[in-house]
């Protein structure tokens, strides 16, 4: 099917477009005029930990000249007099003056470090600071404590209150009742856009965020401002930035490797990684034994040019490629209960192949006017091939036996084959360019900003699974059954554009608030979507110790594409917006207790969800009811408590409370009434949703040794209540069954040997290397018995059961980490 649409003209011109919103911008923003420029002064504004710092407010005293920094913590004002007095201040943090003399006629540089008020928490810092919004920063450069069997930086997200989590072969996660479509990802303002074919966590690649380039990481679960963009659920927003120094930093794994170099020039930088993963060794532990192939890579490089103290230029690259080749030999799963014990025994004949590539390329140009004026025009392309190819063919058998004792008689329950076969092909390609102006006035920040995308998606899919449960045979024969065929080729072109202005007003160093709009256009549902939003900050003490948050807003997600996909592959041309009306409120305070700093954070919330689509989730595969909509809700409350309970070390308790169901347009179902009784008419009214995870509880706790300090714990506890689930192609109200709880520990030991606290370094090492650190990490140390997803059999009664996809068993991995000196 091919779909496109009549859209406005002007559209296909983007450049033109561009063009005049760039006249506008320039003449109403651009009222400083540069008489004489005596000199100039730029930097870079970071904490005492090297983040960078926005909005930190940099002024001459005793003149006009102010400026705050931008989010790469960078300033820049011009024209200054030679002799000034510069003034850093921003909330939490001691005020920093400075008396300088500066060279005329010349660009000055100066990077500064500003203090907290209060001693800030360190290490894995999953702890939420004040930012002026409903973001919680994450500092990147913390993660290689944290112990991970999948190695990507997205798996620290689940431990953020608001994340379900319940699969750790994957960096995809839902965020308060959504599914994994509903999350925006930005680099640099740039959004990523990632492959949508994968169905099983094994399959998956690296994830997107490389956390040895990132240098500020912001995570929202809800109410963010109308900068961010149209999805339903949550924002991570990622920035790579200048480096402090040169740097060249390794690691190796039984897992995996990677390296990383920054190199800072005097007008430019760069910063290159490569990861590397392979993770058979991980997936030769599960219930299926065979031969299992895995290469997953990524490589990507930023750099940035500073042609003139008001010009820049950023480009970006990243390639990414997955592949897992997989050639069964047995299955052997047991399940049930104590008294009744089923066992599943497969064998298998075939081969089940992967792969994912996917490849971006960006340009960036930011021009300031003037101190208080710039804008920054973003372009970006995006290629996306993805292939699935099974050809499988099983033979099973299905028994039971009376209790767990081997010598337990049993009963055969089943046998047969099954042959599944796929032969799919997804291509995407998405090309983007933006345009954002930004205004710094007195008391208020303005940003305005449009964008134009182009999506061409080509979806070939050919598969079916056949069956027979009576004898032991290959395909075709006559007691072959087919079901789930689908023959299908898709080519859809939506063009979307959308635009948004925001102003964050400072009414007082008490009360901070912000005030936005979106509207979304696109050639597919031709919907014009307005979506407000506003959120309000108060300090009721002027202090960073208590902080009142209010966000309302409107949220508008058009169909990508999965959303139009119906089960047998065919595209909805009716399709329309899925919508969200969100209320959060929101608490966080600071004090002592425990003998330590402590943050305690609390959000409340509720979701109104309208014209939603409905779907299923098996494993990481998510299937649409494309032609079906519902409406339904999502409602919670997040606590969190962090601390120092160690020097250095930050320990997490994060707590989430949720409930979330839907009620689906016009469905209903016969139950067939009894001799003589009428046939009556279900109506199911409101369901669970897919991603209805009651309880999600997280621990991550941090120690060191008393007799040797340099030796550190990381156990990292997880558990998140049962999710419903059903039959594969079954309607949703059929959906009464359970995925168990996911239970999870993970821990850590690391020692870096280059550690300034160490009792002896040796010459060598303390020579060459800033640091130097071993981690032996054991994942699920207690070998609990997690389901992804499961298989569907009916024995000779037509009896269904359900046979558990199990997760991955306990594993050791040992890591070093290596630091080089540069100096």
């Amino acid at each position: 099917m091919k779909r496109t649409g009549n859209f406005c003209h002007w559209y296909f011109f983007p450049t033109a477009a561009l063009c005049c919103f760039l006249l506008i911008s320039t003449f109403l923003w651009s009222t400083v005029a540069h008489a004489q420029d005596v000199t100039s002064i730029k930097g870079i504004v970071r904490s005492s930990k090297g983040e960078l710092l926005s909005g930190v407010t940099v002024q001459v005293k005793g003149s006009k000249y102010i400026t705050q920094t931008d989010r790469d913590g960078e300033y820049l004002i011009n024209p200054v007099p030679v002799n000034i007095t510069l003034s850093f201040s921003r909330l939490g943090y001691k005020t920093l003056t400075l008396d300088l003399g500066l060279l005329p006629m010349r660009e000055n540089v100066q990077d500064v470090e500003l203090v907290p008020e209060v001693q800030s928490l360190d290490e894995i810092n999953i702890t939420e600071k004040f930012s002026g919004s409903n973001f919680k920063i994450i500092e990147p450069d913390k993660f290689s404590a944290y112990p991970s069997a999948s190695g990507s930086f997205e798996n620290l997200i689940k431990n953020m209150p608001g994340v379900s989590a319940n699969n750790e072969l994957s960096s995809q996660y839902s965020v308060r009742g959504g599914n994994f479509d509903e999350n925006l990802l930005y680099l640099n303002d740039i959004e990523i856009f990632r492959p949508l074919s994968v169905s099983k966590g094994q399959q998956e690649s690296l994830g997107f965020v490389n956390p040895d380039m990132a240098t500020h990481v912001k995570f929202s679960a809800g109410g963010f401002e109308a900068r961010y963009g149209d999805k339903l659920s949550s924002v991570l927003d990622v920035r790579y930035s200048r480096p402090d120094s040169l740097s060249l930093e390794a690691s190796a794994s039984l897992l995996g490797s990677s390296a990383t170099l920054k190199v800072p020039l005097k007008n430019s930088y760069i910063l290159a990684g490569v990861r590397i993963k392979k993770n058979q060794d991980l997936l030769e532990r599960q219930n299926l034994a065979g031969n299992y192939s895995s290469k997953f890579s990524d490589y990507q490089l930023l750099y940035r040019q500073n042609f003139t103290p008001k010009l820049n230029v950023s480009l970006f690259g990243n390639y990414n490629r997955g592949e897992l080749n997989v050639v069964p030999g047995q299955r052997e799963t047991e399940f049930g209960t104590s008294d009744e014990v089923l066992k599943l025994f497969v064998n298998y004949d075939g081969v089940e192949t992967t792969e994912f590539k996917s490849a971006i390329g960006a340009v960036t140009f930011a021009y300031n006017f003037s101190n208080s004026a710039s804008i920054k025009w973003i372009s970006s392309i995006t290629g996306i091939d993805e292939h699935e190819n099974t050809d499988l063919l099983g033979w099973y058998t299905f028994d039971e036996r009376d209790g767990l004792s081997p010598g337990n008689g049993g009963s055969l329950l089943g046998r047969g084959s099954q042959y599944d076969f796929a032969k799919n092909k997804l291509n995407t390609l998405i090309y983007n360019t933006e345009l954002r102006s930004y205004k710094q006035y007195k008391k208020s920040f303005l940003e305005l900003g449009i964008r134009l995308q182009h999506d061409q998606i080509n979806d070939d899919i050919e598969e079916y699974i056949g069956l027979d449960s009576t004898a032991y045979s290959r395909p075709p024969s006559a007691n072959w059954r087919y079901s789930d065929v689908i023959t299908q080729q898709n080519d859809v072109t939506i063009r979307r554009i959308n635009g948004f202005f925001q102003n964050t007003v400072s009414i007082s160093p008490y009360l901070t608030f912000a005030v936005g709009v979106r509207a979304n256009l696109n050639s597919f549902t031709r919907e014009l979507l307005i979506s407000p939003r506003f959120s309000l900050m108060y300090y009721p003490d002027n202090s960073d110790g208590l902080l009142l948050r209010f966000s309302a807003g409107s949220y508008s997600q058009a169909p990508y594409y999965r959303e139009l996909r119906n089960f047998n592959g065919s595209i909805n041309p009716n399709a329309l917006s899925q919508q969200s009306y969100q209320l959060l409120s929101g608490i966080d305070r600071k004090f002592d207790g425990l003998g330590t700093r402590l943050k305690f954070s609390s959000e409340i919330y509720y979701k109104f969800l309208t014209r939603l689509t409905p779907y299923k989730t098996e494993d990481l595969k998510v299937r649409y009811f494309a032609d079906q909509e519902s409406k339904g809700y999502a409602a919670g409350v997040d606590l969190s408590l962090s601390g120092n309970f160690a020097k250095d070390l930050e320990s997490t308790f994060r707590l989430s409370l949720m409930k979330t169901e839907e009620d689906i347009k016009d469905d209903w179902y016969f139950i067939t009434g009894g001799s003589g009784l009428p046939n009556n008419i279900v109506r199911p009214g409101y369901l669970k949703r897919p991603s209805d995870q009651r309880v999600n509880l997280g621990i991550l706790f941090q120690d060191r040794l008393l007799q040797n300090p340099t030796y550190k714990v990381h156990l990292n506890l997880l558990f998140a209540s049962a999710l419903p689930t059903g039959p594969s192609g079954s309607q949703r109200y059929e959906d009464v069954f359970k995925i168990p709880p996911y239970k999870r520990a993970d821990i850590g030991f690391s020692k870096d040997f280059a550690d300034p606290d160490s009792r002896k370094i040796l010459p060598f090492i303390k020579k060459y290397f800033q640091s130097l650190s071993a981690h032996a990490e054991i994942f699920n140390l207690l070998n609990n018995k997690n389901t992804a997803s499961y298989l569907w059999l009916k024995d000779v009664g037509a009896v269904q059961y359900a046979v558990p996809n199990y997760l991955t068993f306990r594993k050791f991995n040992f890591r070093i980490i290596a630091r080089l000196k540069t100096r």
